[in-house]
């Protein structure tokens, strides 16, 4: 009889292959990703976390100090991404939220109350935060994590204003809720169209947030967006622990592996009410297992022999949303096109064939689209911080 997945193992094993990219320094110890030669300040924290969680502190210790020796004066740390650098609200957000983690074992109050400080000044309107200078739209996922960070930091601090801060982006997340899901923007900043679409990734990124601001403001009105939120999720996976990717109309994170992860820790925090959670906490779990080679891939990966069986998802797919007919025909293009990279597994990432498109369709794209799936260290510290959560602990 096999036995369950155990969420434990998977981490253990997870930072034993993230130990092979780790290197110490004066300033103290950084993830060097293995496929883009980068250093990313959200990455090391997450692994930070989860050694802190873990009961490995002083691994994570070495950790926070490189990541607290990157932060700007206004108590910013910048998006490091293969394609771009810029200061923002949202990387600030999640690193802030590593230094709550770390305040038992490496207090930094004065680190943590400039960074509560530069997430309060990208507030734009009730409840709405600046996820950076180049991405503009108002996004609900980064409005989730801005309000968690300051939740967590009101909580520490007992600062009311923090919390009343976090209690405005729920809120504001709650009112754009559809059915259920809530859609990766609400308008469309400096973005070609409204990405008014469902995202199952995003919606277990969303509600992760949520749940976090969810566990310092008790309101009705949040347990029931979140109930109905993860009841979508729940809707939405198939029997093998699969999602149905056709009801995820957003490209860039079409199977996506970190998807798995966040509803792992969603389904797993809400079986506490509904045991019928408990099923489909594993059935991730299990999908998770099957995609990490060593560290996590980047996508989640399937048989050459099932090629074709997506293929009227993807069409499905491509045509959620309100765009012009153009751009449901590159969507639909991305979206084979990661039908067929997913399923080729590689250790490099070549994109040039993703840039050649863009070009003949005159189209621009911020994300790296290579022709084959890869170990992605990114994917793998989201993974590491979902699994290790509190709220993952009933299982």
């Amino acid at each position: 009889m096999k036995m369950k997945p155990d969420p434990k193992i998977i981490v253990a094993s997870l930072l034993k292959e993230v130990e092979k990219y780790t290197h110490t320094g004066e300033k103290g110890s950084y993830i060097l990703d293995p496929v883009f030669g980068i250093v990313r300040n959200r990455v090391n924290t997450e692994v930070a976390k989860t050694y802190f969680r873990s009961n490995y502190p002083n691994k994570g210790i070495q950790l926070i100090k490189y990541v607290l020796s990157d932060q700007a004066e206004d108590g910013s740390w910048n998006e490091i991404h293969p394609q771009y650098h810029q200061k923002s609200a949202l990387v600030t957000s999640f690193i802030g939220s590593g230094l709550v983690v770390a305040y038992p074992f490496y207090p930094q109050d004065t680190c943590l109350e400039k960074a509560k400080n530069f997430v309060l000044q990208n507030e734009r309107k009730p409840g709405n935060f600046l996820k950076s200078l180049a991405f503009t739209a108002d996004h609900l996922n980064v409005d989730a994590s801005c309000g968690a960070f300051l939740a967590e930091y009101g909580n520490l601090f007992s600062d009311k204003n923090a919390i009343h801060a976090a209690k405005r982006a729920a809120e504001h997340i709650c009112r754009f809720q559809k059915n259920g899901y809530f859609p990766y923007t609400i308008d469309k900043g400096n973005y070609p169209y409204t990405y008014n679409v469902p995202c199952i990734h995003y919606q277990g990124v969303t509600l992760y947030y949520l749940l976090k601001i969810q566990e310092i403001i008790d309101e009705p009105w949040l347990k029931k967006s979140i109930e109905s939120g993860t009841a979508w999720l729940a809707s939405v996976q198939h029997d093998d622990g699969t999602f149905d990717w056709s009801k995820s109309g957003l490209m860039f994170a079409y199977y996506l592996s970190g998807a798995y992860a966040f509803a792992y820790a969603v389904f797993t925090s809400q079986s506490r009410e509904n045991s019928q959670y408990s099923d489909n906490a594993l059935r991730c779990l299990k999908v998770l297992e099957r995609n990490m080679p060593s560290i996590a891939l980047r996508w989640e990966t399937a048989s050459w022999a099932s090629f074709f069986t997506p293929g009227l998802k993807t069409v499905k797919t491509a045509f959620l949303g309100d765009f012009p007919l153009k751009h449901r025909l590159f969507r639909t293009g991305y979206g084979y096109y990661r039908q067929i990279s997913r399923r080729r597994i590689g250790t490099s990432v070549d994109e040039k064939t993703f840039l050649a498109l863009c070009r003949v369709l005159h189209i621009s794209s911020s994300t790296i689209e290579p022709t084959n799936n890869f170990p992605d260290m990114f994917m793998t510290s989201e993974i590491l911080d979902c699994l290790s959560s509190s709220r993952c602990d009933v299982l």
